[in-house]
């Protein structure tokens, strides 16, 4: 009875001894690629805790009992960043799945009044919309925009005190992903001599592309819609409005007719 106290003692020392260690050995696990070993590692917790419980490691016993009932807490932890990805997947696709229906007209209706306010001020523009086809192995150069298509918007991009007014603006959906881009020119020796560089780099991407381009002449005024390398020059608005909205939709649009002075 005499060694007792001495047996308690060294016996509780090696209770926290044991708590020490798994901390330490928590730590360590944390830092590697847990994620694997999750469920395998909260099966020894389980089977460890009963264990400890039996033998009398109170400490131990306790320790493990407080990290099985944290366990959603580590698992949310060490899958935080695959949990924000989930959570912003699925928020994304229901703000695409919800908002492109009630957005396409306001879209339509911005982009119209961006065009006929550039063609009242003669002001030259040149505004691509993808439909399906990418344009990542076309589109040169570009400044990220990434803004809901506005009349403001367009304005000013294609101010002529604009840094990037020359070059084309990229529309996808309901927004502007990019401005100031370089389009190829198209080749085609019978474009009339009277279209510029805004129409030949329009008939350019539609050549090898299904995109809409539409385009105002800052001679004119006048807004041309350019379409699997035709153009329609002096479109008229109603049409500019339903084919925008059919190329904005991702939609297929019928194909434009030749005017004769192609």
């Amino acid at each position: 009875m005499a060694f007792a106290p001495d047996s308690i003692t060294l016996f509780s020392l090696l209770d926290k001894l044991i708590v020490a260690g798994l901390i330490y050995g928590c730590t360590l696990f944390l830092k590697k690629d847990a994620a694997l070993r999750l469920l395998a590692v909260l099966a020894v917790v389980i089977a460890a805790g009963y264990g400890a419980e039996l033998v009398g490691l109170t400490a131990t016993a306790s320790f493990l009992h407080l990290l099985l009932s944290s366990a959603p807490v580590i698992v949310a932890l060490i899958f935080q960043s695959d949990i924000k990805r989930a959570l912003f997947t699925l928020g994304k696709r229901q703000a695409t799945g919800d908002g492109d229906s009630l957005d396409l007209t306001t879209t339509v209706d911005e982009l119209s009044k961006g065009l006929n306010e550039l063609a009242a001020r003669q002001i030259g523009a040149l505004i691509v919309i993808i439909r399906q086809m990418s344009l990542d192995h076309l589109v040169q150069v570009g400044t990220e925009i990434d803004a809901k298509v506005t009349s403001d918007l367009l304005n000013s991009i294609f101010l002529p005190y604009s840094p990037i007014h020359d070059g084309a603006v990229i529309i996808h959906k309901d927004k502007i992903i990019s401005a100031g881009c370089i389009l190829p020119l198209s080749q085609n020796p019978d474009i009339a001599k009277r279209f510029g560089t805004r129409h030949r780099a329009a008939l350019g991407i539609s050549e090898q592309t299904d995109a809409l381009v539409l385009v105002v002449s800052e001679e004119t005024g006048k807004i041309s819609i350019v379409h699997e390398g035709k153009i329609t020059y002096d479109a008229d608005p109603a049409e500019i409005r339903r084919l925008a909205r059919k190329a904005i939709e991702g939609r297929r649009a019928p194909r434009v007719p030749a005017p004769s002075d192609h």
